[in-house]
């Protein structure tokens, strides 16, 4: 008798996880929020249920549905109902302002919007009405919810269409270097191997473990550090919707939380809450840090209480984790990012892509099935970015002798804030329209609480009629994200320039390095 053929392309979506864990174990806890918990079999069958009703809004393989979602059970049902046909879902950062969520439902197309409460008028503003599904904030009634009453009108059955590896499901957006943002498209194969990645390290996440994810979704560290790894293993995960120290310690110890991803601005916040050492923790087995370098008094903090303290690195474009710098080492190799993982080609070059040699700086291009497809709708950034098979960051880095990589500079003058990316050049370019301003460079300085903060440096077009920093910051509120937002303001003559007229961010950051709170 003739076997049956397995094709891998086509059972490679992560739509199937959701598909096979309620097979293998529908009773067994999947996925809570604040306001209910759901065993694989119930999630299935909700995630079925959406994928129809997205059908029946004429939803189909490879469109783009956005959402503007609180952290909860909503976001990851949509994710899932959007892969199991072929979808793709485009979560947007709900800090952002007004112009910056219109331009990415514009340039991705997205032809529906699931959004929170909290983020309808927003979403009227920006989107014609009967494209948008409104969903019930976290922690209120859902008796009269709409998403609730949509799902309960279509069937729970699977939803039939074909879904292969290097199809996307999920564009994230990151801030671009010309002011804006781009789309990278990740695929299932890109979920499916960074699962696979973290499962060879010491990182790796356990069938019984319990995840707490209070990250942001939206970004690719809340949703692919821990979140769609812990799915594809049959990982229980609890999702908070905001992020509060204390109810995260709490959270710990009543639901014994056993794997915890955060940025450094997130792990600062909970080491400071006055009782800490009165929270029992001893059910956490693995912490991991990333978003931005994490300082040693921090890692002792947590390494001094028995924690198992790791940070990881990565980008939007790797999905997200491309290296690891384990425990044993966080305080011998501090400042590296570690080394790549299992799966992971990884090598610094010259300019003519060519490896350098130990300890020579040159650009990080990175290799693997977790790398992204490409930027959306942007062919030539794609192929520049993927010249000679590799991805190049646009990272300077180094690698030491026993192959442990450093970055040394942020890729194109990035900072970050608070696991925040904020790009200078988009801060500037909202800056110059102010009717008094001429030139402006952002850099970012120094703060105890975020990591970094935006300064600008400004030069006015008349130098008599003075800028307060509380001008500047009114003026960018409703044009750009509150931490995009200068929280420091320098005025100047001129901005130091090479002989290309290249404005030196390398000197503004010397002069202005301890402007921080810091």
């Amino acid at each position: 008798m003739k076997g049956t053929q397995f094709r891998d392309e086509t059972l490679g979506g992560i739509g199937y996880w959701v598909k096979r864990q309620a097979e293998l174990s529908p009773l067994r806890p999947a996925l809570a929020d604040l306001d209910q918990s759901l065993t694989w079999g119930e999630l299935n069958s909700r995630v079925n249920q959406l994928a129809h009703a997205l059908l029946a809004r004429g939803i189909a393989h490879g469109d783009r549905v956005a959402g503007l979602l609180w952290n909860g059970i909503p976001f990851l049902e949509a994710i899932f109902a959007t892969a199991k046909l072929g979808a793709i879902l485009v979560p947007i950062n709900f800090r952002l302002s007004e112009p910056e969520v219109r331009y990415i439902l514009s340039d991705s197309g997205a032809r529906l919007l699931l959004c929170h409460d909290s983020f309808y008028p927003i979403a009227e503003a920006v989107m014609n009405g009967d494209n948008v599904i409104r969903v019930a904030d976290p922690g209120t009634s859902r008796t009269h919810s709409p998403y609730e009453s949509l799902l309960a009108a279509f069937p729970d059955t699977e939803p039939q269409s074909e879904v292969k590896t290097h199809d996307i499901h999920v564009m994230m957006y990151t801030s671009g270097t010309t002011g804006k943002p781009k789309g990278a498209q990740l695929s299932h194969r890109n979920a499916t191997w960074n699962a696979i990645q973290l499962m060879l390290h010491e990182a790796t996440l356990r069938v019984d473990d319990t995840v707490l994810t209070v990250a942001p979704l939206f970004h690719i560290g809340g949703l692919g550090v821990h979140t769609l790894p812990a799915m594809y293993l049959g990982a229980f995960v609890i999702v908070l919707s905001r992020f509060n120290p204390q109810e995260v310690l709490e959270t710990i110890q009543n639901r014994h939380i056993t794997a915890l991803f955060l940025v450094p601005a997130m792990w600062l916040a909970l080491s400071q809450v006055p009782d800490f050492d009165h929270y029992d923790l001893s059910s956490l087995r693995v912490l991991v840090s990333g978003g931005a370098p994490c300082p040693i008094p921090l890692i002792e903090f947590y390494q001094s209480r028995g924690l198992t303290f790791l940070e990881g690195f990565g980008m939007t474009e790797t999905a997200p984790i491309t290296m690891i710098l384990g425990s044993v080492d966080a305080i011998r190799k501090h400042g590296s990012i570690g080394r790549p993982l299992f799966y992971q080609g990884a090598r610094v070059v010259d300019e003519s892509d060519q490896d350098v040699a130990t300890d020579e700086v040159g650009e990080l291009v990175l290799q693997g099935p977790n790398i992204f497809e490409g930027y959306w709708n942007m062919p030539q950034a794609t192929q520049d970015a993927f010249r000679g098979g590799w991805f190049h960051t646009g990272d300077l880095a180094r690698v030491d002798p026993e192959g442990f990589f450093y970055l040394v500079d942020r890729k194109k003058d990035l900072l970050i804030s608070g696991g925040e990316n904020v790009y200078p050049v988009e801060v500037e370019q909202v800056l110059v329209r102010h009717p008094n301003i001429a030139e402006a460079a952002v850099i970012g300085v120094p703060d105890l609480t975020w990591g970094e903060v935006p300064l600008a440096v400004l030069v006015l077009k008349d130098a008599s009629q003075n800028l307060r920093v509380e001008d500047i910051q009114q003026f960018c509120q409703g044009r750009l994200a509150g931490f995009k937002i200068p929280k420091t303001v320098r005025v100047v003559a001129s901005l130091p320039r090479n002989a290309t007229g290249k404005v030196l961010k390398t000197m503004l950051r010397q002069i202005y390095a301890k402007e921080g709170d810091a």
